[in-house]
């Protein structure tokens, strides 16, 4: 036992018994009593620190016990089971009347875990949507956004006559955005096999009901996921974010699609650089027309070819007579 200090006594640090400053706290039972007359002051003390518990021969390598809360889990993570020991706190065995009574609470409560429709909701979507995140490859933030604003719908009564997959879908999607994540929704689409008209429907029906405002998607966290895809090389990934922060500080890019952008953006870094794609390439990696990438390429090349060092009639480094034009794709 270990003698408390003054300020660890929350009333009076005499013992009401004797009078005498002689308290002590036992740290395992938590019982506050007086080490002169042997008076219990309280007992059970709750600790109100984290529960820390020794794992090894060395007492000093404490680790943390227990998974966190998370907004993720239906039940925020605190949830208790019924265990299968047959023995109480004190080591005695049940006998066989307890034993049944144990074991039949035991399946009732495994069978039971959600107390109602909504909690059998989140006991379906939450872990549909953790899988989806899984797939996606999304940080843990992505998935706690995605689990509120799902649970935010489903107060609102949004989820009701609408599929669980679909509006868990549009959720991820929405918290994709709003963390300006780089993923599409083609992407959502896919790991959750749904229509891409679909997710793209129920998340405009988030957007509505729950006044949600999304950021403006930024071209250049889509620079590297493209380039990836279609093979450039890491001089062409920074060539074309130089080229996506010029367009910025001048405003060319003001109403251009930021997929779009950023695929001509690194048509022209690979054709500054030496390293040639196909347009179709890069608009099916991006995920938008050959038009599209086309016609931002000519605008980039217009207002930046100067001082890239290329004429707007120049062909490109490596360029082949033979091949198709970079203006024409």
């Amino acid at each position: 036992m270990r003698r408390l200090g003054i300020s660890a006594i929350q009333v009076s640090d005499r013992c009401p018994q004797c009078a005498r400053r002689k308290l002590v706290e036992d740290a395992d039972t938590g019982e506050l009593s007086c080490s002169r007359c042997g008076f219990v002051v309280t007992e059970r003390a709750v600790d109100q620190g984290p529960d820390w518990r020794y794992f090894g021969e060395d007492e000093g390598d404490k680790a943390r016990a227990g998974a966190p809360t998370s907004i993720t889990f239906r039940d925020m993570g605190l949830s208790t089971v019924i265990g299968n020991p047959s023995a109480d706190a004190s080591g005695r065995s049940f006998d066989s009347g307890m034993r049944s009574t144990i074991d039949r609470l035991r399946k009732w409560d495994s069978r039971s875990p959600a107390f109602g429709t909504k909690e059998k909701n989140l006991g379906l979507a939450l872990p549909e949507l953790e899988k989806t995140a899984d797939k996606l490859g999304v940080s843990r933030a992505v998935k706690e956004r995605a689990a509120y604003i799902y649970r935010k719908a489903l107060d609102r009564g949004l989820c009701r006559g609408r599929s669980i997959v679909g509006i868990s879908a549009a959720a991820l999607y929405a918290a994709i955005r709003d963390t300006e994540t780089p993923r599409t929704l083609k992407d959502i689409a896919a790991a959750n096999n749904l229509e891409k008209k679909d997710v793209a429907r129920n998340y405009r029906i988030l957007l509505r009901e729950m006044d949600l405002t999304m950021p403006v998607a930024d071209a250049v966290r889509n620079v590297n996921r493209i380039a990836s895809q279609v093979g450039f090389s890491e001089r062409v990934s920074r060539k074309a974010i130089e080229i996506v922060r010029i367009t910025q500080e001048r405003e060319i890019s003001v109403g251009k699609s930021p997929m779009g952008l950023a695929a001509a953006s690194l048509y022209l870094a690979g054709v500054i650089e030496g390293e040639i794609r196909t347009q179709k390439d890069l608009a099916d990696a991006a995920e938008v027309t050959e038009v599209t990438v086309r016609n931002r390429y000519k605008g980039l090349r217009a207002d930046l070819g100067e001082l890239f060092g290329l004429a707007e009639t120049d062909p490109p480094r490596g360029y082949v007579s033979s091949e198709a034009s970079p203006l024409t794709g």
